[in-house]
């Protein structure tokens, strides 16, 4: 399997090149050369195969054979080593819980699988690796997580200033040692746009072995597919019907696995990008026009992207073909105060805590349903309701307790530095860091 960037297409890679780089030249972002597919005899007896096999058929054609399959295969089952349940929310709604992991957030997958697959890949390298990383929110703490205290490898995080959680900042600047976070006065596509200019920059890359993690780069991006195959192994055991699949959806990583994994054979009757107030993508499906703007603040924080990368991922797989992708994709735009009372309602109704990007996935996913009787459909719970406890408590009398192991993250010291959105700031920083190691 190779990989062309989608701004040079003569620009063509393996996957371990493509782990390393992250992007292309002009920033472009690498994109299989094929689409394989799943046998269909697998995806009809998904129950018969354990996840860690479902995991390992996933990912193998992706990367062929420059890691080894037994290799390959203790890297899926470490990817994985902890539930992923599909609940039932009420008779038509169900979520998948994808918050169990380490860091208590769906990017736990993602996050282990490249530290994993970056660790084989560099092991003889003598270069000490800096991995470049912008997070509205989880990615930070999963990245931090997956790479902390791998040897040969540096990473820094940066992240919008009072626009993440306690829980999301603390999982992100706490750790230290090989950990360094970067608070930047501005919003995600802030911080987004000074990691791209980093890997652009001929000074910072001729001094430094650069990498990212965002979903940018594939080695995080592909492995999101695992987790629609666990989740239509749970959906068949007790529903006929394709599934409508409703996914928060920001840089919109995540909702591109699935559309990937649907390419391959998954069965879904229908994909949801559900957004909060910033509605790049849903005025897109509506206009066929795609304006990014200037990303807005709300509750589903991670969700605030206003110029979602990986979208031009989705557009090359479906060809460029808008009515193709119209006829796939619904977009939906939900505002805090309905995020809110949704979070109150499911939870007095069906007795389950929402978080406010579950909620905007679920009020949308409902909205679906109603406008289209007779289907039914999950969504992706991407993060646990204790990484957003105010909004979970505004919502109503809802009070969550918090887990022992944050109990003792809550207490350690907050260790950042403050940036503005100068990329000399970054660069500077870059550099002197790279002297000191």
């Amino acid at each position: 399997m190779n990989y062309y960037n989608l701004k040079d297409k003569e620009e063509i890679v393996n996957f371990r090149t493509a782990s390393i780089k992250s992007q292309g030249k002009q920033k472009g972002l690498f994109f299989p050369d094929s689409v394989p597919q799943f046998d269909p005899e697998f995806i009809e007896n998904l129950h018969l195969y354990s996840n860690e096999e479902i995991a390992f058929r996933c990912m193998k054609d992706f990367i062929g054979e420059e890691i080894p399959e037994e290799i390959l295969k203790e890297i899926v089952a470490e990817t994985i080593n902890f539930a992923i349940p599909l609940k039932k929310i009420n008779e038509n709604i169900s979520v998948l819980e994808l918050f169990h992991g380490p860091t208590l957030a769906f990017k736990d997958v993602g996050a282990r699988f490249m530290s994993r697959c970056l660790s084989y890949f560099l092991k003889d390298e003598d270069k000490k690796v800096t991995v470049l990383v912008a997070t509205s929110g989880d990615t930070g703490g999963a990245v931090a997580h997956g790479f902390y205290n791998v040897p040969g490898i540096h990473v820094v995080i940066l992240y919008p200033k009072n626009r993440v959680s306690a829980v999301q900042e603390k999982q992100l600047t706490a750790l230290g040692g090989n950990i360094s976070a970067l608070e930047v006065d501005g919003n995600f596509d802030d911080c987004q746009h000074l990691v791209k200019q980093a890997f652009s920059d001929e000074n910072i890359n001729s001094e430094l072995f650069l990498t990212s993690a965002n979903s940018i780069n594939i080695a995080r991006w592909l492995p999101q597919q695992i987790y629609y195959l666990l989740a239509l192994k749970q959906w068949k055991q007790h529903e006929n019907l394709e599934p409508v699949i409703s996914v928060p959806s920001g840089n919109f990583g995540n909702i591109c696995a699935g559309l990937l994994a649907h390419f391959r054979g998954l069965p879904a009757d229908h994909f949801i990008a559900a957004c909060n107030e910033n509605d790049v993508v849903p005025d897109y499906l509506k206009t066929q026009f795609y304006q990014p703007k200037k990303a807005v603040a709300t509750l589903s924080n991670a969700m605030d992207v206003g110029d979602p990368s990986n979208f031009t991922r989705i557009l090359e797989l479906f060809g460029q073909q808008f009515e193709s992708l119209k006829e796939m994709i619904s977009g939906y735009s939900i505002d805090d105060d309905t995020t809110l009372q949704t979070i109150k309602e499911v939870h007095e109704k069906h007795g389950y805590i929402l978080e406010p990007h579950g909620a905007v996935a679920f009020a949308s996913l409902e909205q679906y349903l109603n406008e289209n009787p007779g289907k039914k459909g999950f969504i992706l719970g991407t993060a646990h309701p204790v990484k957003f406890p105010e909004a979970v408590e505004k919502a109503g009398n809802i009070k969550i307790g918090i887990p022992a192991a944050l109990e003792d993250l809550m207490k350690k010291e907050k260790k950042t530095v403050e940036i503005h959105t100068d990329f000399e700031e970054l660069k500077r920083f870059l550099l002197n860091k790279n002297q000191e190691q």
